[in-house]
């Protein structure tokens, strides 16, 4: 049989299928996805959960002129594929540099609108893009699909209240409900909707209320009322769509989200509406791959590379920096009762999982509410405990003003350990953690560390949890942890890492940065020039000894995988003008643009942070300056 895939270049192609083609249509989606997302790794769970609902949207709207956002967009793999991009997942291109992003993206296809892979967004988009075509007169819909998971956090309803408040504008929301984010949703919005999900009595109940209103005697006026509110009494007694329609909009639901003729009808009497919808449909994360359905941790969310008949990783991967705090936050727990773990919808991810099975009444898991979970830490904190966020260092973005206002003015001893600070890599722009430092250095009295290895990380992380009259950082990078780099000295509050004779050059390596800063002073030394390389360890409050230290060398290099302005760096060379010290200072540190999607080697490579073109730099800054300038 022919594919029918490879005839759909664009949503128009789906429009002409029947229903024997869409069937098949739909099973070579996803054996394309298995095939893709094992050799390539990816979010494989979400992207199988939405193949019929993908279809169904793009059979019923427009698009691109219906607009159609993806909340998180980890989802949006099965959108790429009928908008033309089949042939680059069955190439091998997905997540690969010059490749297909993990996340929807404006430069691959003009039908992805945002890249918005900070969940709880795509509503905010949505009601801004309605009001555009308010303003402009367009009569085109915008669609918004979101997960039950990204339900939960608080600007997913900012948003609808303001949808809401004009009940004329063409926005359908379609609520992505498979009971789950990374693992199982929480939260009262989440009770409320397992409640739905599983309730044997809604199906048949308003099946029977559709039954009698379509087939029995024709029946007007009081009669018809009557029945009306039967069938509104059920589904106000069984599904939540009172909690909807009394802000103004329309329920639809709950439907199987892996029926596409009844999510057809139901997204087909949205788009008819006139108003704001919300299509409830539920689905199953893995659904059409058992192995990914029966995953209990995350039903295969993101993948790495795998055996498609047994679901087992091709490659078991070194020990991670996550698993060294998993297991040394359990070591905190057993010493410090006060001590409490806080996540955000990622309890497996950030390492809090080993945390939560030994004291299950000291983890709370917020949802994806990230600004709820630092307050909420702040005033855990008041009430004497001490509690530690766990979060990805580029999710700490959307909870700043908290971590200023809530946490630092109050000078409340909260632990916030960032997980995959610095260049990701393959997640692309939105999942480099390199905001974090220049963040986190404007925030008076906070104290953040940046260890180098596992080691470190262990002992920096107990230093951490000892500060209780401030907030307190430790970030970490993603993938392996290396091999631990002992010091051979320890200045101040630092290590020393390195040692030449009559050192002209002092090399600050930064957290994961620090080897490369020793392979940087042995190129010099290869080269006749001395060097010292410390790791400041603590990076804020920034050791007085540092600038001690600069004073006795000619020349300044610093290495770090955050961003240039604000970083490590840039407050390393304000400290020396202030000082009144007189030296060049070069900075390498990422540049201050969106890096696309790469290996983290080769982004690195990019950016110019390899070992041989800093020290190549500062062998020219050297040549540059007579000596006696440099001092």
């Amino acid at each position: 049989m022919a594919s029918v895939l490879s005839s759909v270049s664009g949503p128009a192609d789906l429009r002409g299928l029947d229903d024997e083609a869409l069937t098949q249509l739909a099973a070579e989606v996803r054996e394309l996805l298995i095939e893709s997302v094992a050799a390539n790794g990816g979010h494989l769970g979400p992207n199988l959960g939405v193949v019929e609902l993908t279809i169904a949207l793009h059979r019923v709207f427009d698009s691109p002129n219906d607009k159609i956002v993806w909340d998180t967009g980890h989802q949006s793999y099965v959108h790429k594929m009928l908008t033309g991009r089949a042939d680059q997942f069955a190439q091998g291109r997905l997540r690969k540099e010059g490749g297909l992003s993990g996340y929807p993206s404006q430069a691959e296809s003009p039908h992805d609108w945002v890249e918005n892979s900070h969940a709880s967004t795509s509503l905010s988009y949505a009601d801004g893009l309605a009001r555009a075509n308010a303003v402009q007169g367009k009569d085109d819909h915008v669609v918004a699909v979101i997960g039950d998971g990204a339900l939960t956090g608080g600007m997913a309803w900012e948003a609808i209240n303001n949808i809401c408040a004009d009940n004329s504008r063409r926005v359908v929301i379609v609520v992505n409900d498979n009971g789950r984010s990374y693992t199982p949703t929480v939260g009262g919005l989440a009770n409320r909707l397992t409640q739905i999900r599983t309730n044997p009595r809604y199906e048949p109940a308003l099946s029977a209320v559709r039954e009698r209103m379509t087939t029995g005697p024709k029946v007007v006026g009081v009669a018809y009322e009557a029945l009306h509110a039967i069938k509104k009494g059920f589904k106000d007694a069984l599904a939540p769509q009172g909690l909807f329609e009394d802000l103004g909009i329309k329920y639809l639901g709950p439907i199987d989200g892996h029926d596409r003729r009844a999510l057809e009808q139901a997204l087909s009497a949205a788009r008819h509406f006139g108003g704001p919808v919300l299509v409830h449909a539920i689905t199953t994360k893995g659904h059409g791959y058992d192995i990914a359905v029966s995953n209990e941790n995350d039903q295969m969310h993101q993948s790495h590379p795998f055996d498609r008949l047994t679901g087992e990783a091709v490659s078991i991967a070194p020990a991670g920096w996550t698993s060294v705090f998993r297991d040394e936050i359990v070591r905190i727990a057993d010493d410090r009762p006060d001590v409490v773990g806080i996540t955000a919808a990622m309890l497996y991810p950030t390492g809090l999982d080993a945390f939560a099975d030994k004291f299950p009444d000291r983890v709370l898991d917020v949802g994806i509410a990230e600004q709820h979970a630092v307050t909420s830490a702040a005033g855990m904190a008041m009430g004497g405990l001490h509690p530690v966020v766990a979060v990805y260092a580029t999710f700490l973005n959307r909870a700043f003003d908290q971590v200023l206002m809530d946490v630092a003015l109050h000078q409340q001893g909260v632990t916030f350990v960032l997980d995959r600070a610095g260049v990701t890599g393959d997640d692309g722009a939105s999942h480099n953690g390199m905001w974090d430092m220049s963040l986190m250095q404007i925030v008076p009295g906070l104290h953040l560390a940046a260890p180098r290895d596992g080691s470190r990380l262990r002992e920096l992380l107990r230093e951490a949890v000892e500060v209780a009259d401030a907030p307190s950082v430790v970030r970490f990078a993603k993938g392996a942890v290396p091999a631990d780099l002992e010091a051979i000295d320890r200045v101040g509050s630092m290590d020393v890492l390195h040692r030449g004779a009559d050192p002209e050059v002092l090399v600050v390596g930064v957290g994961t940065m620090a080897a490369m800063a020793v392979e940087v002073a042995r190129l010099l030394e290869d080269s006749g020039v001395g060097s010292t390389v410390v790791d400041p360890r603590w990076i804020k409050p920034l050791d007085p000894a540092l600038l001690d230290l600069a004073a006795e060398h000619r020349l300044v290099v610093t290495i770090e995988d955050n961003g240039r302005q604000g970083g490590v760096g840039s407050t390393i060379l304000n400290e020396i003008c202030d000082r009144g010290l007189v030296m060049p200072v070069r900075i390498h540190a990422v540049a201050q643009e969106f890096l696309d999607h790469a290996k983290r080697d080769v982004i690195l490579d990019r950016l110019g942070l390899t070992p041989d073109a800093i020290a190549a730099d500062a062998l020219d800054r050297l040549k540059e300056c007579p000596e006696g300038d440099l001092r």
